[in-house]
């Protein structure tokens, strides 16, 4: 997947528009009015944040474009059921839907397909597995998920072996009384937690907001693991202009990312 192509689906990557805080807030309360123009301004202004994301999906093999408007749409739903009033950034909202959706896109186009039938028995067997932990205390066994489901312990494994790949994290597994369970919601990730990388595209999107020098030493210092020697060699300052612009950029991001 060519992540380095400046136009994607039309749009001149390279000129995308950024929005600051205080347009974002003026924007969302046209939004809430049924403003239409303001809510593409909106879309427009977080194009980036849906770039940052497909960009974490480069080896799937799927057409950058493909995946960019897949991302679109899961930015417009964010849009679309944002609460200004849980006191949430955006984009911390906004980076979980889009994953999702383009897991999805992606699922629904494996070439491995997965039957109705299969799936329901593998929900019925998480569900039933998150039940018997909280009633027991314990994590059950694959017998003991058989007998509450009454089925085999051999067709519950092979349910639960076909959905590793196709399921998305994000497919509901239960619901009832509006509350929703998700396959993520049974999985343990300590690596790739979201939170990383909501972590990082916060990152990508406080250096973004630094002046062109502050951002390259950063990158330099912090990215490349260069000392403030090496970078005021490289950049033609002194190490005390380094040291500045470092503590200057640092606190620039820290105001940005506590906001």
């Amino acid at each position: 997947m060519a992540l380095y192509k400046v136009e994607i689906c039309g749009v001149n990557t390279s000129k995308l528009p950024l929005l600051n805080n205080s347009e974002k807030e003026e924007l969302f309360k046209r939004i809430l009015k049924g403003d239409k123009e303001a809510r593409e301004l909106y879309i427009k202004g977080n194009l980036r944040l849906v770039l940052s994301i497909i960009q974490r999906f480069s080896n799937s093999n799927e057409n950058v474009d493909d995946l960019f408007q897949i991302g679109c749409i899961g930015l417009m739903k964010a849009i679309d059921n944002f609460d200004i009033t849980q006191n949430v950034k955006f984009s911390t909202y906004a980076v979980p839907m889009i994953i999702g959706e383009i897991r999805r896109y992606l699922r629904d186009n494996n070439s491995i397909r997965v039957s109705r039938s299969l799936r329901d028995t593998a929900y019925k067997a998480i569900y039933a597995k998150e039940a018997l932990l909280k009633k027991n205390d314990k994590e059950p066994t694959v017998c003991e998920i058989a007998e509450e489901i009454g089925m085999s312990k051999e067709d519950i494994v092979f349910a639960l072996d076909a959905i590793q790949s196709p399921v998305s994290l994000y497919e509901p597994v239960y619901s009832e009384g509006g509350d929703t369970l998700y396959i993520m919601d049974q999985v343990s990730d300590k690596k790739n937690k979201e939170e990383n990388w909501v972590e990082e595209i916060s990152l990508k999107e406080a250096l973004s907001k630094l002046s062109e020098r502050e951002r390259n030493i950063i990158e330099l210092r912090f990215y490349e693991g260069k000392t403030q020697m090496e970078v005021a060699k490289e950049i033609c300052i002194s190490q005390a202009q380094v040291s500045r612009l470092e503590k200057s950029a640092l606190k620039s991001m820290k105001n940005y990312l506590v906001q």
